[in-house]
């Protein structure tokens, strides 16, 4: 299992462990993590999953494909660390993972 972390624009952390293979966003919806809403079901064509990358994880979780880039536009508040929950897989890599929920999707 690997650890995740998700935190809400007040602080509040969602600290939760996932199975390798699945998402972020998997693993948020099935803990009821407040803030991703995930209404595509992971398909990539919606932004209701963004998250932002602490620093030092951007290249454990790979980089944005284009069709991330394009669902990005629709997305509030998009910065450079900014990426879609659904497109990034839960692997050992990243156990101890922390990452912050946009306050927009509140």
């Amino acid at each position: 299992m690997t650890k995740i972390t998700f935190v809400e624009h007040n602080g509040t952390e969602h600290a939760l462990d996932a199975e390798n293979g699945m998402t972020l966003m998997e693993a948020a919806v099935k803990n009821s993590v407040p803030g991703i809403d995930a209404d595509c079901g992971g398909a990539c064509a919606c932004a209701t999953c963004h998250i932002y990358l602490r620093d030092g994880w951007a290249e454990k979780t790979g980089s944005r494909e284009e069709m991330e880039e394009d669902m990005l536009d629709f997305a509030f508040d998009v910065r450079d660390n900014s990426r879609l929950s659904c497109q990034i897989k839960v692997s050992d890599e990243i156990d101890g993972i922390v990452v912050d929920v946009p306050e927009k999707q509140f």
